[in-house]
């Protein structure tokens, strides 16, 4: 292993899935075994990039309540290609050699998961986003 992927393993969080002891096989491996767990990763960094965004886009997001929030977010990323190809950018930098060569097979597939995945995750925070909306507002 080169050293690369050996600090890109070690900065992973576990993230708990049944998963057997073969390597990377399937489309669903590959969301188990390396999408969620850099997306846990990337979490801060994935809400900061959302905030931003709905901040340069002047999206009434601190006026709005839950449901619209996440309807807001829903809304942006799929609408945004420059935010969707910035989170992929943000998360599939991280992949290792062997996982960049998986990716590169089933880009399609594993970016439609992978912006599935960011969007749950987001909408699920979008108190944080509220929150670094908040605070960017406070420092301007």
């Amino acid at each position: 292993m080169s050293d690369r992927t050996t600090a890109l393993l070690a900065l992973r969080p576990v993230v708990a899935a049944e998963l057997p002891d073969v390597p990377t096989a399937t489309v669903g491996d590959f969301l188990h075994r390396t999408l969620r767990p850099v997306l846990k990763l990337q979490n801060d960094v994935l809400l900061l990039l959302v905030a931003d965004f709905v901040r340069e886009h002047h999206i009434p997001f601190a006026r709005a309540g839950a449901a619209e929030r996440e309807r807001l977010i829903a809304e942006l990323l799929t609408r945004n290609v420059k935010l969707r190809y910035t989170i992929i950018g943000i998360i599939s930098g991280l992949f290792t050699a062997d996982e960049t060569a998986f990716y590169r097979q089933h880009r399609a597939e594993l970016n439609r998961r992978l912006l599935e995945l960011a969007t749950q995750r987001v909408q699920s925070q979008a108190a944080a986003v509220a929150e670094q909306l908040a605070l960017a507002n406070s420092d301007e």
